[in-house]
């Protein structure tokens, strides 16, 4: 199994996926920081919030990198489908599930370098915004919270994005699909019945990064339907790998 964990990480890191993705995520975390930065500077200066609260919001608009994160996970999957090398890489992993596995762990790891890339440029955004604007930010123990919960979600989202990539199998289907799911199916769903929304897996997420949304699920309980979450699409990815030709 190191063989095959060792295969996969060098696999993840070829071609150019990864640094266009790691590009996207830098530019989405800039653009988004930078936006809620000058939004907050004005509220401050008219009195709508503080100092402490608009520190915390400007770490929250780092939430947007779980989507390169997610996007990695499904490619690094589906483009071995693309390519024809599927079969291969079974054969040569030692069997379905062993590839599985690795890819999913894998996964994870990739999940966890763009959440640790989030936990140093969060903060030293806000400082470094804040000052173009004239603000001296206010570290809170609700910033630290959100920067673990932005964090958290952050490596979760690239293991989400392997599974339902091995569930679609087709790059473009797959791409497709995490985008209209995260950024308008969930949210939409939540807007028109906030009840059975609140469980998806993007308002979950919300939950952990402390949106603030009414009626959202507490932390506790959202990174249970996160699990649930990551189950059913585990359960899913290895029946259809089992049961299906990888070709």
């Amino acid at each position: 199994m190191p063989k095959v964990l060792r295969a996969e990480w060098l696999k993840a890191w070829s071609g150019r996926t990864w640094w266009i993705m790691a590009a996207v995520a830098l530019f989405i975390g800039l653009l988004g920081s930078s936006g809620a930065s000058s939004t907050m500077s004005q509220q401050i200066g008219d009195g709508m919030t503080d100092t402490a609260a608009a520190t915390a919001e400007v770490i929250r608009s780092w939430f947007a990198i779980l989507l390169p994160a997610m996007l990695f996970g499904a490619i690094f999957v589906t483009r071995e489908y693309s390519s024809g090398a599927i079969s291969r890489s079974v054969l040569l992993s030692g069997g379905r599930v062993r590839l599985l596995a690795a890819k999913t762990a894998v996964g994870t790891g990739i999940g966890v370098l763009f959440a640790l890339l989030t936990a140093v440029l969060a903060p030293l955004s806000v400082w470094g915004f804040f000052a173009v604007f004239g603000v001296e930010p206010q570290w809170t123990g609700e910033a630290t919270r959100t920067l673990i919960g932005v964090s958290s979600v952050i490596a979760l989202a690239a293991p989400w994005g392997v599974l339902l990539g091995w569930v679609i199998r087709h790059q473009a289907a797959a791409v497709a699909t995490l985008l209209v799911v995260t950024l308008f199916v969930d949210e939409t769903l939540f807007a028109f019945v906030p009840e059975v929304g609140k469980f998806t897996m993007q308002l979950s997420m919300g939950s952990v990064y402390l949106d603030g949304k009414e009626e959202a699920l507490s932390v506790p309980w959202a990174l249970l339907v996160i699990a649930g979450w990551l189950a059913l699409a585990g359960y899913a990815a290895y029946w259809r790998l089992a049961t299906r030709d990888v070709t």
